[in-house]
């Protein structure tokens, strides 16, 4: 008897990677219970576009079938975003706590895997702050998008409508509650800067927010924070800078407009698709140039520990700086007079191969399924595995196999691919050394 309970136990015992996963799965599926529900639509929903719905809400992709939701539907979508966005186990976590349970070393682990840290000490308090943070600044943001939305909806409908363009832009879900997302607020200052501070600010990492916080001098930040703050004012100055030129005389996008508001659309374009996936301007017009290069910027994504995905613009950043390091004949990766470890290294490029393996995958599948031109494709691929919810129009035209095959990339690109595979692959530690072998390569 005592045998058979030490089999079960040792079944159902999880790895971090496992629980992470699973408990994105079964958020998803509440969530799609929940907008089958016949108050949630204003027709009948089924049961594909309520799993893809609840899919992209919880990863906080942004891709729609274009459905039309009731308020309750909508706030149904909101919470998702929101839980999606700060991670289920922050909620779990608060959960506990304020039933007032002790959290045991296993829950702290899972905390750990779920905000990407790099040991186990702080993640409790960690994810307090966390919470306060996040609510404070969407509050804070709703107000302000209040000032411009109530005068035009009224109180209820633009009070409402604040609130959730605040959740969904801090937690770079993309989702709106109108058809042509915000191409209607295109020269809008108020709309443009509250919407990319939210999505900029939620996508660089709370680690690096924190950071800056707590010690307001850029010498003294770590070097994660230096990588982020620099790498994404650069990227974000190179991607507005290549979007005004490439699209300065496209009809369909800049051409028509004034040149001011030309700059606020170039530099909304610039800096959505790092994960953000709120669109001021209708991609489907894009020129190709710009169609690939923001593939890039989708599949780089933002920061570590963030409410956004991809592969992560340090991932990005170690994999450049070792190329350049090799290439220049040097030993070691030296950035900000800091030396990369080996093992960061080897990290960074498994991610990035694992990503491209995946999205190679996702493309093949989508072209055996869908009837559609091979770069609408393409960019719905890694729009989906970068959780970033652009789209060239693909999304409601998707087949059901389609948006199965989307579902997987929007939830592996989210708890990320080595999560992914960490919760199927078991790690194992091996203290034998083989001799050295000669490999021909490049």
């Amino acid at each position: 008897m005592t045998l058979q309970k030490d089999k079960v136990i040792k079944w159902v015992r999880f790895t971090p990677p496992q629980v992470l996963a699973i408990g994105f799965f079964l958020t998803i599926i509440i969530g799609a219970v929940l907008l089958m529900l016949p108050i949630s639509t204003t027709k009948p929903l089924s049961w594909i576009d309520a799993l893809f719905t609840a899919a992209s809400a919880t990863t906080v992709t942004g891709l729609a079938v274009g459905t039309q939701f009731t308020v309750f539907g909508q706030t149904v979508i909101m919470g998702l975003i929101q839980i999606g966005g700060l991670g289920f186990m922050t909620f779990a976590v608060l959960i506990v706590m304020i039933l007032g349970k002790k959290i045991g070393l296993k829950e702290r682990m899972l905390v750990q895997e779920a905000l990407n840290q790099p040991t186990i000490g702080g993640v409790i308090g960690l994810v307090k702050v966390l919470f306060l943070f996040s609510i404070s600044i969407e509050l804070i943001a709703a107000l302000i998008l209040s000032i411009r939305l109530v005068p035009q909806y009224g109180w209820s409908s633009g009070l409402f409508a604040s609130l959730f363009h605040a959740i969904s832009a801090f937690n770079n879900a993309g989702f709106s509650l109108w058809p042509d997302n915000l191409m209607s607020y295109v020269g809008d200052p108020t709309v443009n800067l509250v919407i990319t501070f939210l999505f900029i600010t939620g996508g660089i990492g709370f680690t690096v927010l924190f950071d800056v916080m707590k010690n307001r001098r850029f010498k003294a930040f770590s070097l994660h924070t230096k990588l982020m703050l620099t790498g994404t004012l650069m990227l974000n100055a190179i991607a507005m800078l290549t979007v005004f030129i490439l699209e300065y005389s496209n009809p369909g996008t800049l051409g028509h407009l004034h040149i001011v508001d030309k700059l606020w659309a170039s530099y909304f374009q610039a800096v959505t698709p790092r994960t953000a996936g709120f669109n001021s301007l209708d991609f489907g017009s894009m020129r190709e140039g710009t169609i690939v290069f923001t593939l890039l910027l989708m599949f780089i994504g933002a920061g570590s520990a963030s409410t956004a995905s991809g592969i992560k613009l340090t991932t990005f950043i170690v994999i450049l700086t070792s190329v350049i390091a090799y290439l220049r004949g040097k030993k070691e990766t030296v950035i900000f007079r800091r030396s990369i470890k080996y093992p960061i290294i080897i990290k960074a490029l498994a991610v990035s191969v694992t990503s491209l393996f995946i999205v190679f995958l996702g493309i093949f599948a989508l072209t055996i399924t869908e009837q559609a031109p091979f770069l609408q494709i393409v960019f719905e691929t890694f729009s989906a595995f970068g959780t970033v919810g652009l789209t060239m129009g693909l999304t409601p035209e998707l087949t059901t196999a389609g948006k199965c095959i989307i579902i997987v990339i929007m939830f592996i690109g989210r708890i990320g691919p080595l999560t992914f595979v960490f919760s199927f692959a078991k790690t194992e530690q091996s203290n034998i050394r083989y001799p050295d072998g000669e490999v021909f390569t490049g």
